[in-house]
């Protein structure tokens, strides 16, 4: 699977240059449920679907566009990935990692993950950002299982510096110049697409998460493989099961994810700016 995933990774990547030109990006962007607004940021935009980019899985979900935006922002080179396909839709893992992986063979020297999530941490509300200090991949599985394709990266990746210090110094720094309160904490990542009970809850709240979501440390992992330096940021988008009476429901994420893009779309973009 791997030599064949490697070709299917440098075929799709070869499409999206064709079509970029002469632009090279430098920063990866991942966008998360109901974030796809920071597209319109991206100055001399290019955009190319999912389906016309070769062996590109496209996502169901709502809030995710399903297509790859290439530009500048703050006159940085960049290509971001509106939406993402998730394990629970029933992709294999070596899909969901597929665009990461794409993004790493067009040479960008640093990723943004961002993510919706349910808040753990009691000090949390809804429209919080979180910058990910560090993450617990509970999916279940792991992007690299399998024949290890060295072209990828070596067998055994070192995940202690997962979330790089320096992207996130930078990050906090952006927070600061414009002005967002950025939390930190630990993102669960778990399969979905039940929302987690409130046992389950407790149960994360003990191993040290502060938020939860259905996504993004298998794109990391496939990440760090490459050797490409990511940060992260969740959009806290609801309190946890039983930490709220009220229901979970995927509107109140698109829901909490319009409220607080203004503020999202500033972070992100101060934070590019810093990456000149």
């Amino acid at each position: 699977m791997m030599p064949i995933e490697f070709n299917d990774v440098q075929r799709a990547a070869a499409e999206i240059r064709a079509k970029l030109g002469t632009l090279s990006p430098r920063v990866g962007l991942v966008l998360g449920s109901g974030l796809g607004g920071f597209a319109a940021k991206i100055t001399d935009a290019v955009r190319i679907s999912f389906k016309k980019i070769p062996h590109f899985p496209e996502s169901k979900v709502a809030g995710h566009a399903g297509e790859l935006v290439a530009g500048t922002v703050a006159d940085v080179p960049v290509a971001l990935l509106a939406g993402r396909v998730h394990l629970y839709e029933g992709w294999p893992v070596v899909c969901v990692v597929r665009p990461i992986r794409t993004l790493c063979a067009l040479g960008v020297e640093a990723i943004v993950v961002t993510n919706a999530a349910g808040g753990i941490d009691r000090e949390f509300g809804v429209g919080d950002l979180m910058l990910i200090d560090d993450h617990l991949n509970l999916t279940g599985q792991n992007a690299l299982v399998g024949d290890n394709d060295e072209r990828f990266g070596p067998r055994f990746v070192d995940m202690t510096g997962a979330y790089d210090a320096t992207l996130r110094s930078r990050m906090v720094d952006a927070a600061r110049a414009t002005g967002v309160d950025l939390k930190r904490g630990v993102y669960a990542g778990l399969l979905g697409p039940t929302y987690e009970t409130p046992a389950e809850v407790r149960m994360l709240a003990a191993l040290g998460a502060s938020a939860v979501g259905m996504s993004t440390v298998n794109e990391v992992i496939a990440a760090r493989h490459r050797g490409v330096p990511c940060v992260g940021v969740s959009l806290i988008t609801n309190l946890a099961a039983g930490w709220s009476e009220a229901p979970l429901n995927h509107d109140e994420v698109q829901t909490a994810a319009k409220q607080a893009a203004e503020r999202f779309e500033r972070l992100v973009v101060e934070f590019v700016r810093r990456c000149a």
